[in-house]
């Protein structure tokens, strides 16, 4: 079952299986939601069909890997994605546990998303497996309804990559998202606009954006259990019993109004990029080394998408689970791993011993556009680090990421 599978019953009248039940009454829903059916794992089992009705887990092989994809039937023994792999074999120990291959997922997603874009240019990805698409001033264009379209696109993500999609179809993205869980797996689910109410209101609190685990606890404190309570609720209530803007928002919401809308193109905040240890790290230099390919992969990253950034800051997570940032803006802006892991290193240098790390991270914010010309204040007098860095990428993107590899990281086994 997907997501959502505690949804009452009744909620089966908005499932659509094709045109031969009849198309619902899709005027005006003009949002889709679509959602990739366990995305890492269904990307895999296309080489491997012979697994398709075993329970199939990617993750990876370290003892503190965390489960990035589970098929439906391994969701079945209760495997979920962001689950400790351990806890994963204890529920489902006779699953096929295949490790994750690099560069692939991004790769597909990349082919999914531009099959969005040739219906429509307003397409918001939220993750690689799931985007927002606005659909509505292309119905013309097309000649087409909210739910063809959505069908049309579920065909083409099946026959060209081989994995199957959930889509909601409504007339707010809040509810849209919400039916496209309802549809899992493989299926599409419509809200006419004039049953919102009806398709929302049986549902629990923790339904509504925003809410998690203690907001619910407390809305259900006060009495309010499903969408409908909240809905039925004054917004003054509201307002007085969880603050001015979070009681407002989930007193819109429950009354089906959601003025959110589809932003293309998001421009990145930041990059970044992190790994945990399989065992706690104590020796410094091999937390260098590791800051250096994190560095490696934010600015080779910074590069391929255009972007320079200002601010470099790390993150460290302690045997404890205490976890700190420290940053530092630097002169002019960067895509340089070599100035980036400079100014990692000095940041946890300025840190001091405090314990065995668990995780690590590094990441770039400030991000501005790439602008030709060089970076004089770092590369004057030094070798000119940047073009033997595209150099690199170049070669990576030929013969692949393995080709080229700073030195000291070549013995390093860690992925």
């Amino acid at each position: 079952m997907g997501r959502n599978s505690g949804l009452p019953g009744r909620h089966s009248r908005f499932r659509v299986a094709g045109p031969e039940q009849g198309w619902p009454d899709d005027t005006g829903c003009g949002f889709l939601h679509v959602d990739m059916d366990a995305f890492f794992a269904a990307v895999e089992l296309r080489t491997r069909p012979e697994l398709a009705d075993k329970p199939v887990v990617v993750a990876g092989a370290g003892p503190r890997s965390v489960v990035l994809s589970a098929n439906y039937p391994a969701r079945v023994f209760g495997v979920r994605s962001a689950m400790p792999v351990g806890a994963a074999k204890r529920l489902c120990p006779h699953a096929v546990y295949l490790p994750p291959t690099r560069g692939l997922y991004g790769e597909v997603s990349r082919g999914v998303m531009a099959i969005f874009a040739e219906f429509t240019p307003l397409v918001e990805p939220l993750s690689l497996d799931e985007a927002f698409l606005d659909v509505s001033g292309a119905l013309r264009r097309l000649g087409t309804t909210p739910a063809r379209l959505g069908a049309e696109l579920r065909g083409r993500v099946q026959a060209e990559h081989g994995i199957t999609c959930s889509v909601g179809v409504a007339p707010v993205t809040f509810v849209a998202k919400l039916a496209s869980g309802m549809a899992k797996p493989d299926g599409m689910v419509v809200v006419p606009r004039a049953e919102v109410l009806d398709f929302l209101h049986p549902l629990p609190v923790s339904a509504l954006w925003g809410v998690g685990k203690r907001t619910e606890e407390h809305l259900r404190r006060l009495g309010l259990a499903t969408i409908a309570d909240v809905a039925r609720t004054p917004v003054a209530s509201l307002r007085r019993s969880l603050g001015t803007a979070v009681g407002e928002h989930l007193h819109a919401l429950a009354n089906g109004r959601d003025d959110r809308q589809v932003v293309p193109d998001t421009p990145d905040k930041s990059i970044g990029a992190e790994h945990t240890f399989d065992t706690d790290v104590t020796d410094r230099a091999r937390l260098d080394r590791e800051l250096l390919r994190l560095a490696e992969r934010v600015g080779a990253t910074l590069r391929s998408r255009g972007r320079r950034g200002r601010t470099v800051s790390i993150k460290v997570r302690f045997a404890d689970f205490r976890t700190i940032t420290r940053a530092r803006t630097l002169l002019s802006p960067t895509d340089v791993a070599r100035q980036i892991h400079a100014t990692a290193v000095a940041l946890l240098t300025e840190q001091g011993d405090t314990g065995p790390v668990r995780l690590l991270g590094v990441r770039v914010e400030g991000l501005s556009d790439d602008e030709a010309g060089e970076q004089l204040a770092f590369e004057s007098g030094e070798p000119r680090w940047r073009e033997a860095e595209v150099a690199a990428d170049v070669a990576r993107s030929k013969f692949g990421s393995a080709a080229i590899r700073p030195a000291s990281l070549l013995a390093d086994r860690e992925p």
